[in-house]
C-alpha cells in the first residue's frame, strides 16, 4: 500500500505534545481516571477564579477600612508624643531662664535665642535635637500660648479647624 500512511503523523505528533503538556501540568503525576477519559486538563474555571477574586476584594475592603481608622488613631498618638517632647523642652527652657518663652517668641525660642519680647539672659539651647520644630500628626504646626507661668500647646486635630469631635477634636497639652 502506497500513498497515505495508516496513522497521520501530524496527529501522532499532536498527541505526543499533549501528553507532554499533561505531564508538565500535573508535575509528572498521572491524571485521575475521570480526567483521562474526559481529556480535560487540571485547573480552575473562569467562574471559580472570579469568585475567589470577589472574596479577596471584599476582604481587602473590610481590612482596609479597619487599618485606615487605626492610622488616624496613630496620628493622634504621635501628636501627643510630640507634645510631651515639647513640654519637656519648655520646662528645661524655664529651668534655665525662670520663665517660658513668650507667645510672640513662640516655640522657635527652643531652637534659637529669641530676639523679640523678654530676652532670656541664660539661654542654653537649642532645647530640641531637631533643626526644625515638630509638627502634629497631620503635618500642621502646633499652636503655642503662654502667660509666662503656664503654657498651652494645641493641635487642631485631623480637620485643622478649632473644635471638633473624635479624630477631629483638638488636642491640648493641658489634657495630657
Amino acid at each position: 500500500m502506497t500513498g497515505r500512511p495508516l496513522i497521520d503523523t501530524r496527529l501522532l505528533g499532536l498527541k505526543v505534545r499533549l501528553r507532554h503538556l499533561r505531564t508538565w501540568l500535573t508535575g509528572g503525576r498521572p491524571l485521575p481516571r475521570k480526567q483521562r477519559r474526559s481529556g480535560r486538563l487540571p485547573g480552575f474555571s473562569f467562574i471559580e477564579i472570579l469568585v475567589v477574586l470577589i472574596i479577596l476584594a471584599l476582604l481587602a475592603g473590610i481590612v482596609g477600612t479597619q487599618l485606615l481608622g487605626e492610622a488616624e488613631k496613630a496620628k493622634a498618638e504621635a501628636t501627643k508624643i510630640q507634645m510631651h517632647a515639647l513640654d519637656a523642652a519648655l520646662n528645661l527652657y524655664r529651668l534655665h531662664n525662670s520663665t517660658y518663652p513668650g507667645t510672640e517668641q513662640g516655640l522657635e525660642a527652643l531652637l534659637s535665642r529669641p530676639e523679640v519680647g523678654v530676652l532670656p539672659r541664660n539661654w542654653q539651647g537649642p532645647y530640641l535635637n531637631a533643626n526644625n520644630l515638630p509638627h502634629d500628626g497631620w503635618d500642621q504646626p502646633f499652636i503655642y500660648e503662654t502667660d509666662g507661668r503656664t503654657f498651652t500647646i494645641l493641635s487642631l486635630g485631623a480637620d485643622g479647624v478649632d473644635g471638633g469631635t473624635d479624630l477631629n477634636a483638638d488636642i491640648s497639652s493641658r489634657d495630657l
